[in-house]
């Protein structure tokens, strides 16, 4: 078994790879341009719902609990519209700093897990091929394992899902090649 120290060069490489593939396909490329559609009357949308101030989170629009699903007046809502899930930012510049460092702990933790798994399913030596695959296949998983689940429940768009699953598909080829390079011998 591998002592996971041995993994940390790999584990820092490929989040620094990985973020560098991701800023070039979200800032260079006209992938991703098209994710978000304008909201039509956008000014006359923005100008009604300013008054409400409504705090930055997560929002069902109709709400109900559990035990009103199958009221009259809750069906009417959703029959009536708008039917939406409103994710509403704080006002101002996007905090992208921030962000940026939230993004790039994230790739560390998944390149930790994916080390962590590889580790203990492959020995030191291991060929190339073998932990390609193996690292490959565990990162895949992590970077596209919850956006389906986003365009099956809360019916995100099926085409920004596909190609955020190519992306996750890019960055798994990544971190795969950089375990592959890196492993221990």
């Amino acid at each position: 078994m591998i002592v996971l120290s041995t993994l940390c060069l790999p584990v820092l490489l490929s989040a620094v790879f990985v973020f560098l593939v991701s800023s070039l396909v979200h800032m260079a490329l006209p992938w991703h341009k098209n994710d978000f559609a304008r909201l039509p009357e956008e000014d006359k949308v923005r100008a009604a719902l300013r008054p409400f101030a409504t705090p930055p989170g997560d929002y069902m629009v109709p709400m109900c609990q559990a035990d009103e699903r199958c009221s009259p007046e809750f069906k009417a809502k959703l029959k009536e519209g708008p039917v939406q899930i409103l994710t509403v930012l704080p006002n101002g510049p996007f905090a992208m700093g921030k962000s940026l460092l939230q993004w790039f702990v994230y790739l560390v933790v998944i390149s930790f897990f994916t080390a962590y798994l590889t580790a203990h399913a492959l020995p030191a030596g291991a060929h190339y091929r073998a932990v390609f695959r193996l690292a490959g296949t565990v990162s895949f998983l992590a970077y596209a394992g919850g956006l389906w689940p986003q365009s099956i429940w809360y019916r995100k768009s099926w085409c920004v899902t596909a190609k955020s699953t190519v992306d996750s598909l890019l960055y798994a080829l990544v971190t795969a090649g950089t375990f592959g390079w890196l492993w221990p011998h």
